[in-house]
């Protein structure tokens, strides 16, 4: 067998794996059956009623009703918040509401600070601000002065050498008498 073969093969071999593997799958989902969840007024106890997420107990009256499904929030005609139990029995779900908007709102918050942060400590690090920039052109303005200025002063002294015959090779009359 060449590679092409064997890669063809081989590509075969994993496809009916992946077949195989899904048949076996869809046939344990659809032999199972799923078992029928009670009623919620059978429950009579906050704990067996909170069980099932589709119940809600009421503290009011000691009963498990089926969750309002239709309503975020379960009306007052059926149970009032603080009265209302869900998920669990020691916290009432006005409490368990509120907790969770103030974590939730503090999660926001964090991550919106943090996002902040970031950006600005990357802008920051992306360049240099106004001032470095202006403080770096000024630098450079003084030091092409001062070198103008060095250059004006070499070609002063220079002319003044000249004239008192101190640049040496000059074919100036006063330049000096070297010793011979």
């Amino acid at each position: 067998m060449n590679k092409t073969e064997r890669g063809i093969m081989s590509s075969l071999l994993v496809v009916v794996t992946v077949t195989c593997v899904l048949v076996s799958r869809a046939e344990c989902l659809t032999s199972t059956t799923p078992t029928p969840l009670n009623s919620c007024k059978t429950f009579s106890t906050c704990d067996s009623c909170i069980q099932n997420p589709k119940c809600l107990w009421c503290m009011t009256n000691d009963t498990c009703t089926d969750y309002p499904v239709s309503y975020i929030l379960p009306p007052p005609a059926v149970c009032k918040l603080s009265q209302a139990r869900w998920g669990v029995c020691w916290v009432n779900f006005e409490a368990l509401i509120i907790a969770m908007a103030v974590l939730g709102g503090t999660i926001i918050i964090s991550i919106t600070v943090c996002c902040c942060c970031c950006c600005c400590c990357k802008k920051r690090q992306s360049g240099p601000d106004r001032d470095e920039e202006r403080f770096a052109r000024r630098r450079e303005e003084i030091r092409q002065r001062a070198d103008e200025r060095k250059v004006e002063r070499k070609v002063r002294h220079d002319d003044i050498r000249k004239k008192y015959g101190l640049v040496p090779d000059s074919d100036h009359p006063y330049s000096k008498f070297e010793n011979e």
